[in-house]
């Protein structure tokens, strides 16, 4: 009964602290903390009596209020209350069993996912193969850290040129005096991306380095967080290289409102803004560099890898891995998995409050679709790997090794994928160590603990004598312990472990260095929680004059507190109960300082590594002492450990880090396939060893300085006349020809596809259908009205839809509308894209672009057999053959609750997109998506008007064709004075020039205007946000397939598109030209 006598008291302190408002949902009683915070009594008191109580305790306690009851107010009310917790505590007890049972499922998914892609991975193994498979996955061992087939990176590398993008979102990110500690999203994680940015640049062979973060203009913040951009000084660390290129920088892009600083939590809505904004940032630079580099040349430094650090800028480097066919590597840092089961376990959140809270669904699934577009994961430690990433649908152990296994022998992995992991350990910028001055005597010390320390000259730390001021006996060891006050840090074990050993005591002191504090009372309740235990297990085995615990400590006196620790011969212990990294390990180890850190998580394998200290069970304060009483014992083993430390700190330094960093990613660039990008390792080369003219803006994303194509002339003629002037009259005489014949063809439609003419791209994005998912007749009328705004050929005209070519063009027909009038048509949900002014074939360079990853009867065969699991028919499962191609697949009405959730447990990376009102299903490769389609395709289309060419050729015959080099197109004015030494051609003759290049043009983002509905297909969502403008048409869509979308307690859509943002705005009922024209005035 003594728990109920505890209960008891809590329930009287709840009334007295506001109980008859906690009956009323509401609370009263508060406290203004230090920094801001709020503590409230009513739910502190509810917390501990629900979770430190049994149920069957609460229910007794009731009974007995309600058997003691009178007509008394209190009585009354806190019997209420009283039921109320109680039912509080049931209903915790049962999201805690509903927690259970989701984590069972998903794990028993896990386990079907695993045996199915074993099951398909060993059809095509011989026996020997399958024997040596099944031994390997039996047999547990270490994880190697660089693979046999990796090679390291060298000097020899420094030739290359690269070009290193870093995305680090959220936080205040700069170069000098970093804030941090500010808030919650400005800690270790922005100190590591400057550094590492720092790092790079200095490193042999890296030529730029950009960090790209969030523009801040707000008044609340530093006016330098506004800077567009900031040039990163370099470090002073004489390891590193002198660097052979521009530097590191940090780039700052505006990203929702300009003009305030939101949390991390806030920013998913404006992901894809920063997304289009970091695409033009990277185009732009990579031209510049390779005019850079080539002397006025046109050839592209593309990026060797973009790298994103934490969740949202996994994204962001996810989409643009995607848009630039550039290798991505993602960086957890923390992972909202791991903190989502650590929340639940708490049992003080519900699953809806911690979502709506951190947002966390809306951050796992940026996770998820990272880890689906990374070709490596760095991560600190091999706890991170197994027991963090683990936990996502998106990465399994086994299933990675097996992969990687097969990939080795050159044996295919049926399109399955899982990323690389690699452990890297943080770098560490050892510059300020004195390595000279850890080897020299004791002086400074003796002159500090001597009897007359003024007989010294020297300038000793402020620091050293605060911290002796606490220690009776100054020439014993010193222990050093160096943390926040948090109870995971486990200092109070520590101090228990010291107090119980009177050996220990007898032979060294303890400095706890926790923080920073003015009172006590004033710090938040954990810190003050832990304070106040550490004063009493002071007090309570009598450590005065053995124990130091300073109140204030400044961040750059902390090497000094290892140097005081080292010059006494004493140890740093590091006792958290899990220690993801440990990063004060490493510092000591810097000093001279043997180690004592706990044996759960990253310190493993830092001590593997350094070999200079012990690992020890945090739980276990016997073991903590005798590891400690070993080290401070034993002279011969504290030196062995000082050295070993000394001598193999090298191998977590910044130059080491970038070393295995760069190797690593140019062993994930080499499994890679070349996509349509350029090779980004290194600029491109000129064609010609002459110097030549430098190419103009219009032509940014030539690859070469030569563009070649071919006309059908008279060889004869042009192998008999070499002169210049002549061979140039054939050609343009060639070229007129061309230009009259494609004059005299009858498509000339008003909207006909007119390159360089276009000043913007109407985006029709309507998934206008019917409930039984055929075309609505609303699409004609729409599509008229928005033509009809449009106005003359300036504008062009893409439909992005569902549907296949020749649904789409079928209701074009409808609409009374010429296909050939558009630009591009995107169908297949992104799958596919065509234009239909050059012909009906699909662009197969986008097409090989989002092949990436795809095994299309792969993954044919795992969605029919995921159907037949969910109780699907024969009918069910087989793909329509009318509206499926090599890129996509379509299904009629088939239903299997998380598909995509599944298919990644097996390996597969896709888009699964439900349209047609619900009554179709694509499933398309992962980079195929109607928003990122838009993207390819703006780089497509060209919207400035180019009139005028400057031709210098060179011919070529071969195969019976002359063929020509066009080194220059420029744009020119009319009245330019330029125009006197080129060769004018009219428009028809540049278009039929530009027709036949095919060239990719690229397009301001901010001149596209996306037409939507109200709803969509299950893609729909992700077409609203960006720079571009967005039209929702109120009511033009009868019945979308949004409930499909998610299921429940998944993200909403107001984690995907911002609220009142500037360039989205909605027309109600009335969609005629002049209403939709505006509209656009006001965007």
């Amino acid at each position: 009964m003594a728990g109920n006598e505890w209960i008891n008291g809590y329930l009287e302190a709840i009334l007295d602290a506001g109980g008859a408002k906690f009956e009323e949902g509401k609370e009263r009683r508060s406290v203004e903390m230090v920094g801001g915070g709020v503590f409230n009594l009513t739910k502190y008191f509810v917390e501990e009596v629900v979770t430190g109580f049994d149920e069957s305790d609460l229910y007794r306690t009731w009974i007995k209020v309600i058997a003691t009851r009178n007509s008394r107010e209190r009585n009354n009310r806190l019997e209420n209350m009283c039921w109320r917790i109680w039912h509080l505590a049931r209903k915790k007890k049962q999201i805690e069993w509903d927690d259970l049972r989701r984590l069972a499922k998903r794990r028993q998914q896990r386990e079907q996912g695993r045996r199915d892609a074993a099951e398909d991975l060993s059809e095509d193994l011989s026996e020997g193969e399958r024997d040596a498979s099944a031994h390997g996955d039996s047999v547990r061992g270490p994880m190697s850290r660089i693979g046999s087939d990796l090679q390291s990176w060298t000097d020899d590398d420094e030739d290359k040129g690269l070009y290193i993008v870093l995305i680090s979102l959220h936080g205040l990110v700069r170069g000098e005096n970093m804030e941090l500690g500010r808030d919650s999203d400005t800690g270790g994680q922005v100190k590591y991306v400057v550094e590492l940015a720092r790092a790079l640049a200095a490193t042999k062979g890296v030529y730029r380095v950009d960090l790209l973060t969030r523009q801040i203009s707000s008044p609340d913040v530093d006016w330098s967080y506004g800077e567009p951009t900031e040039m990163l000084t370099r470090s002073t660390d004489a390891a590193w290289g002198d660097g052979d290129g521009s530097g590191a920088y940090i780039i700052r892009l505006p990203c929702g409102p300009r003009d305030k600083y939101i949390p991390k939590e806030s920013l998913w809505p404006h992901i894809p803004e920063f997304v289009d904004a970091a695409l033009t940032h990277v185009s732009n630079m990579a031209r510049a560099l390779g005019e850079q580099r080539q002397r006025g040349g046109s050839g592209h430094v593309w990026p060797y890898v973009i790298h994103g650090h934490y969740a949202d800028a996994g994204e962001v480097a996810a989409w643009l891995s995607g848009a630039l066919n550039v290798p991505m590597v993602l960086t957890g840092h923390s992972l909202g998995r791991n903190k989502f089961e650590q929340l639940l376990k708490q049992g003080r959140l519900s699953k809806d409050d911690i979502n709506s809270t951190y947002r966390i669904m809306r951050r796992i699934e940026a996770e998820e679709y990272s880890l689906d577009s990374a070709e490596m994961v760095v991560t600190s430690t091999r706890q991170e790997i197994e027991e963090q990433w683990g936990l996502y649908d998106g990465f399994d152990v086994n299933l990675e090794r097996k992969l990687r296994a097969r990939a080795r022998r050159g044996v295919s992995c049926h399109g399955r994928y899982m990323p690389r992991m690699v452990v890297i350990p943080p770098g560490m910028d050892f510059s300020y160590v004195n390595t000279q001055e850890l080897l020299d005597g004791d002086a400074d010390i003796a002159a500090l603990i001597g009897s007359d320390r003024n007989q010294s000259k020297r300038n000793l730390p402020p620091i050293w004598s605060e911290i002796m001021r606490f220690f009776t006996n100054r020439h014993k060891p010193m222990i050093l312990a160096l943390s926040r006050p948090d109870p995971k840090k486990n200092v109070t074990t520590l101090l228990k472990a010291f107090g119980e050993c009177r050996p220990l005591r007898e032979l060294a002191n303890m400095t706890l260095i926790l923080g920073n504090r003015d009172d006590i009372e004033d710090m938040s309740g954990t810190s003050s929680s832990v304070l106040t235990t550490v004063l009493k297990l002071i007090d309570k085995y009598d450590l005065y004059g053995q124990v130091a615990y300073p109140k204030r400590h400044k961040q750059a006196e902390v090497p000094e507190i290892y140097r005081l620790a080292a010059k006494t011969k004493g140890v740093f212990i590091n006792p958290a109960l899990v220690e993801p990294f440990g990063l004060t390990l490493i510092e000591a180890a810097a000093y001279g300082l043997p180690v004592v850190a706990t044996k759960n998580g990253g310190p493993v394998d830092i001590l593997k590594a350094l070999n200079n200290g012990l690992l020890i069970d945090p739980h276990d304060h016997k073991a903590i002492a005798d590891a400690l009483l070993r080290l401070v014992s034993d002279k011969s083993l504290w030196q062995d450990c000082r050295k070993n430390g000394l001598r193999y700190i090298s191998r977590f330094s910044w130059p080491e880090h970038c070393r295995n960093y760069l190797s690593h990613v140019a062993h994930c660039r080499a499994r890679r396939p070349s996509g349509r990008g350029p090779d980004a390792s290194t600029p491109a080369r000129p064609a010609v060893e002459e110097e030549e003219e430098p190419m103009s803006d219009s032509l940014r994303d030539v690859q070469d300085l030569s563009i070649r194509f071919s006309l059908d002339v008279d060889v004869a003629k042009a192998n008999g006349d070499d002169n210049t002037t002549s061979k140039r009259e054939l050609i343009l005489s060639a070229l007129r020809s061309a230009s009259k014949a494609r004059s005299r063809e009858p498509s000339q439609t008003p909207g006909f596809f007119r390159p360089g003419r276009r000043q913007r791209l109407f985006i029709i994005a309507l998934d206008c259908y019917g409930q039984d998912g055929a075309p609505s007749g609303r699409l004609s009328e729409v599509v008229r009205e928005i033509m009809e705004a449009g106005g003359d050929s300036r504008t062009g005209y893409i439909l992005a839809t569902g549907a296949t070519l020749a649904e789409a063009w079928e209701a074009l027909k409808s609409c009374h509308v010429e296909p050939e009038a558009f630009d591009a048509l995107i169908c297949c949900s992104g799958a596919e894209v065509y234009y239909p002014w050059k012909d009906v074939e699909g662009d197969e360079d986008y097409g090989a672009h989002i092949g990436y990853r795809w095994s299309q009867d792969s993954v044919r065969s795992a969605v029919a057999r995921l159907a037949r699991t969910e109780g699907a028919t024969e009918d069910d499962v087989v793909a329509e053959d009318e509206g499926c191609s090599s890129r996509c697949f379509r299904y009629a009405v088939l239903r299997v609750d998380d598909l995509k959730q599944k298919l990644r447990m097996r390996g597969f990376r896709c888009n699964v997109v439900y349209t047609h009102s619900c009554s179709r299903l694509n499933v398309v490769p992962l980079f195929a998506s109607r928003s990122m389609a838009l993207r390819s395709v703006s780089q497509s289309l060209k919207v400035r008007f180019f009139y005028c060419v400057n031709v210098h050729v060179k011919v070529v015959i071969s195969r019976g064709q002359l063929r020509l080099d066009l080194h220059s197109l420029v744009e020119l004015d009319s009245s330019s004075s330029s125009c006197r030494n080129s060769t004018c051609l009219n428009s028809t003759q540049l278009d039929y020039i530009t027709d036949s290049l095919n060239y990719r043009w690229g397009i301001d983002l901010s001149k596209m205007v996306v037409f939507v509905g109200d709803k969509g297909d299950t893609d729909y969502e992700h077409l609203l946000p960006g720079l571009h403008k967005t039209l929702i048409l109120r009511g033009t869509v009868e019945c979308g397939s949004e409930r499909l979308l998610r299921g429940s307690g998944r993200y909403q859509m107001e984690d995907v598109v911002p609220k009142d943002a500037p360039n989205i705005c909605t027309v109600d009922k009335e969609y005629t030209a002049q209403e939709i024209s505006a509209a656009l005035k006001k965007l």
